[in-house]
């Protein structure tokens, strides 16, 4: 990857994008840089780098998905983590898990 420097308006506007919601890899993708650099402009400005994982706000949704039908790849991909992330919030939440590759017949 060619390195980019952003100018200080793209970093303001980075940072609005983090704080809406934005993954670190949504941004790179965004601004053309590595999610190592989001993180490390984000850092600069003083913004507290989210952990990995899936929000309490979206737990709810993650299990209605799922509930619904969604695998757990269909779901972390919603979220933008991955399925065994996925599947510790939902089990952590009294969710019963399906075997592996299942999804819920919803016609029946």
């Amino acid at each position: 990857m060619a390195q980019t420097f952003l100018k200080e308006e793209q970093v303001d506007e980075l940072v609005v994008l983090y704080r809406r919601g934005w993954t670190l890899a949504s941004l790179a993708d965004r601004f053309g840089i590595h999610k190592r650099t989001a993180a490390a402009h984000l850092v600069r400005r003083s913004v507290p780098i989210r952990g990995k994982g899936l929000s309490e706000d979206d737990l709810p949704e993650a299990a209605r998905l799922y509930a619904g039908g969604a695998t757990l790849i269909e779901v972390g991909s919603r979220f933008g983590v991955s399925q065994q992330t996925i599947r510790r919030a939902l089990a952590a939440a009294g969710v019963q898990i399906r075997p592996s590759g299942r999804r819920r017949d919803v016609s029946a």
